[in-house]
């Protein structure tokens, strides 16, 4: 389903595009890393949040993940390799999503 060579993407992979997003987010909630990153960390994570589910509309879906991308900015390590991998994830989903829209 992601690997459509459409690029305006399969609309219908969004939500599960998103709903990855937030769950690489969350995960970073559960691992021990530094203050700073953990707030940016945390915000990002309710922002992903509220673009998932169905029925959102594609332009907050689009708003939230560019907010998402800029909050994700400021995180330049977390302390954690295993956030630090969930934050890269984070940043390529966040990447395919935009593409996608």
């Amino acid at each position: 389903m992601t690997d459509s060579d459409d690029s305006s993407g399969d609309p219908e992979a969004i939500p599960e595009l998103v709903a990855d997003l937030h769950g690489h987010l969350e995960a970073t909630a559960e691992l021990p890393v530094e203050a700073r990153a953990s707030q940016w960390l945390g915000e990002a994570e309710a922002v992903a949040r509220d673009a998932t589910g169905p029925g959102v509309p594609r332009e907050a879906v689009e708003k939230r993940v560019g907010q998402v991308r800029m909050l994700l900015s400021n995180v330049d390590g977390t302390g954690s390799e295993a956030a630090d991998e969930h934050v890269e994830a984070a940043r390529e989903l966040v990447d395919e999503i935009e593409s996608r829209l």
